[in-house]
């Protein structure tokens, strides 16, 4: 996508530092851009996103509590802040900058001086740019101290990383170019409904349609689902549908693999040359046959050898021309996340397919800057380049970049859900930073993290419109979004992508960078390291400080970013080391020539990045992939006597992720306009649900209600809601908080619930929760009722 500003003179209100010509506020032109992986293609988020950019309720001057602010601030009177009927008489007023940051320093030192460094925790984003990330991270460490740091993407890729670390011995999510997949005779598709998450990537899935490899693993009849095996269509079946159990992808993987070995399918060459643990592997599926799977799963063991059959006749030991293994959040956000992901490596692994060009094994990951948000230090245990915190090797060179002693850095932190877990309790944190993410909405067990929230000394959020997050935060400071900042992300693939502003931030709005480094300024000491504002000097110096690590950036800055864009070249994935990194013809690893790379604008041979991983060799010490042998064990809140039927939640084409932004889309709101539950007819006529009935879902943790929409598309034990809305309709609500024991994920994906009608009493005295709006100058916290359980 590109976008061109609109003339100026739309916008109102002061211009940011260092701000694009575009006027403030105006909403550009969006524009469709022929880039490889979407191919000029957009879904309806994408052509609407610039509506975003005019949001009637953007948040443009820092907001302080009346209650926090002592006396009058200069050029503020308190009393004169407009609240809204039924807020809580303590609203939010619009302060200046200086104030507003003043006391968040001040009480930030004042709790830290009380309570120690660790009663501060941070919360980033994965849509933050990775100069933010990079920024964010570098802040909660040397000027905060705090091991406390951890960000939503905990929610999206923490268990694929886990199982991509632990086999490949490094983390990306597609260690491939998107647009391989289209060469694929084959791809296995787990837990993922790209044709509603991610339209424009169903493309590459063509080639595999008409060989009739498509195979979806769900237990709805997805949009993605119904490209693989539609019973209403009148073309020929292009694939395989198998709908499982929630819960049970894992049986269902040791299933295929089970056959594969059992009928001699498996590429035992490369198993012996590129692999450690097979024969634990091995043995350990050897009691999941097809029958046993079938009776775990319900997937028809004829099913099962045919899947396995088709994927193995695409692998190239076969003669295919390939085969993917791809997963997703549906199998992913799991207490047994993990281990499924390393099933499915397992089983791509078996077939020969990882480290070959038009084979693989991939995560389709979910946020816009899900994979660069994990690689340069939000992540509780990582710093900048994907390395290890607790690395003595890795402190040293990340504190020497920022010229730190490696004795001053905090250890590991928590997981994103026991952290949540911990605010407010004895010996947790007592404040809060949270910057990119709406955790009200977006979290496991919300009613829980909202009496958590509720508990702090100091909650401020860092966002442009007023999220449910915000609305509940003592300190609201307004940044700057996409189209107004500079910066990088990094793609599903690890393609380094450029962003440029092209409107000028409306009001006051800041990037997180200028208010990091006014905070650093006011909370540091002679030893704290510079914050620089400019996102190329960021980038440089998160460069530096990814040199060497898993997630090498070192060859690369914004100034080589744009001249690759601007000579049409292919991009620039990772690790790119700083060049000359080889000499032309020089032996590489195990005495492979090393191609010479191109020279640079310098008239050095810079390093061309690594848009295929794994050719030669995998990223762990001995070079070779590690099969690891793991077994189900089925989810975590398991039906049960009071909630016999399986909840599973997902999103909708026209929303994304908590809704804060898309909500505020006129167009999109008007296609979904409120949440609802799907439920097979079988299930609707049993328990008297009727079409468009109002429906309760009731967990162990609390209840949700909404619109009551019959499809065959779902199982009859199973119903499935969006997870966009907040309230009553928050499917957060009753969501269960278990954590897979390794990579720390939630398990959102399936728990137990009750299905039952609303009482009619209860439709009588409920009123209808409307979408938020709130004035520019004061933002009440929203009232009980809105965040109750």
């Amino acid at each position: 996508m590109s976008l061109t500003p609109r003339p100026a003179g739309a916008g109102t209100g002061a211009a940011a530092p260092d701000a694009p010509a575009g006027a403030a506020g105006a909403a550009p032109e969006v524009r469709p851009r022929d880039f490889p992986t979407n191919r000029g293609g957009l879904c309806q988020k994408g052509w609407t996103s610039a509506a975003v950019l005019g949001a009637t309720d953007r948040i443009v001057t820092p907001l302080v509590r009346r209650s926090l602010l002592a006396g009058s601030v200069q050029g503020i009177d308190p009393a004169a802040s407009r609240g809204e009927p039924g807020d809580s008489g303590d609203p939010l007023v619009p302060v200046p900058w200086a104030a507003a940051l003043d006391l968040v320093a001040d009480r930030l030192a004042q709790l830290r001086a009380e309570h120690g460094p660790q009663s501060v925790a941070v919360f980033g984003g994965g849509g933050l740019t990775n100069e933010k990330a990079y920024a964010l991270g570098k802040f909660a460490r040397t000027v905060l101290h705090t091991p406390n740091i951890d960000y939503n993407g905990r929610f999206c890729m923490a268990s694929a990383a886990a199982g991509m670390n632990r086999s490949f011995g490094v983390d990306r999510g597609l260690p491939f170019p998107l647009a391989d997949l289209g060469g694929a005779q084959a791809v296995l598709l787990l837990g993922s409904n790209l044709a509603e998450t991610m339209p424009p990537a169903v493309q590459h899935l063509a080639g595999a349609r008409a060989a009739g490899g498509l195979v979806v693993v769900d237990p709805r009849r997805s949009a993605t689902a119904r490209l693989a095996d539609d019973p209403a269509s009148e073309q020929p079946a292009q694939g395989v549908h198998l709908a499982p159990v929630p819960g049970t992808d894992l049986a269902v993987l040791l299933g295929l693999l089970h056959v594969v070995l059992a009928e001699g399918l498996a590429d035992r060459a490369y198993l012996a040359e590129r692999t450690t643990g097979f024969d634990d592997v091995a043995r350990s599926v050897a009691g999941w046959w097809p029958e046993r799977v079938e009776s775990v799963s319900g997937v028809p063991a004829t099913e099962l050898r045919r899947v396995a059959r088709l994927l193995a006749a695409a692998a190239p030991v076969h003669g295919g021309s390939g085969a993917y293994v791809l997963t997703g959040r549906g199998v992913e956000q799991s207490t047994q996340g993990t281990a499924t992901v390393t099933a499915a490596i397992n089983l791509a692994l078996a077939l020969g397919l990882p480290g070959r060009v038009g084979s693989g094994y991939g995560a389709i990951t979910g946020q816009g800057n899900g994979q660069g948000g994990r690689e340069h230090g939000q992540k509780a245990d990582q710093l900048p380049g994907y390395r290890k915190i607790d690395d003595p090797a890795a402190r040293a060179h990340v504190a020497a970049v920022w010229g730190v002693d490696p004795e001053t850095l905090p250890g590991a932190g928590v997981p994103a859900v026991r952290l949540l877990r911990s605010l407010g309790t004895p010996g947790g944190p007592r404040a809060l930073l949270v910057h990119g993410s709406n955790v009200v909405v977006s979290a496991p067990n919300a009613g829980g993290v909202i009496e958590r929230l509720k508990s702090l000394d100091l909650l401020v959020v860092c966002d442009f419109v007023p999220s449910e997050t915000a609305l509940l935060a003592d300190v609201v400071l307004p940044v700057t979004q996409w189209a107004e900042e500079e910066g990088t992300m990094t793609s599903l693939e690890g393609r380094v992508i450029r962003r440029r502003a092209v409107v000028r931030p409306p009001g006051e709005a800041r990037s997180e960078l200028w208010i990091l480094a006014e905070l650093a300024r006011r909370l540091g000491g002679p030893a704290t390291p510079a914050f620089p504002t400019d996102p190329a000097v960021v980038f440089d110096e998160l460069a530096r400080a990814s040199a060497g690590g898993p997630a090498d950036y070192s060859g690369l800055s914004h100034a080589r970013l744009d001249a690759d864009e601007a000579s049409g070249g292919p991009g620039l994935f990772w690790p790119v080391p700083a060049g000359p990194a080889e000499v032309p013809g020089r032996a590489g690893p195990g005495g492979v020539a090393v191609p010479a790379y191109p020279a640079g604008a310098s008239g050095t041979h810079e390093h061309p990045g690594t848009p295929r991983l794994f050719l030669d060799r995998f990223a762990t010490p001995d070079g070779r992939a590690r099969m690891v042998a793991v077994d189900h064990v089925g989810p975590s809140d398991e039906v049960r006597p009071g909630a016999p039927f399986y909840l599973v939640t997902g999103r909708v084409l026209q929303h994304y992720q908590s809704g804060a932004q898309t909500h505020r889309v006129a167009e999109l709101e008007r296609l979904v306009a409120e949440p609802y539950v799907e439920l097979h007819p079988v299930l609707g006529f049993r328990l008297g649900l009727p079409d468009g009935a109002r429906v309760r879902l009731t967990s162990a943790r609390g209840r949700v209600e909404a619109t009551a929409r019959w499809t065959d598309a779902v199982r009859p034990d199973t119903v499935f809601m969006p997870f966009h809305w907040s309230g009553i309709g928050s499917v957060n609500q009753v969501t269960t908080d278990a954590t897979d024991p390794i990579s720390g994920m939630p398990e959102f994906k399936v728990c137990a619930v009750d299905v039952a009608a609303v009482p009619s009493s209860d439709q009588a005295e409920a009123e209808p929760v409307p979408e938020r709006t709130v004035s520019e100058q004061a933002r009440p916290r929203p009232s009980e009722k809105e965040l109750s359980t």
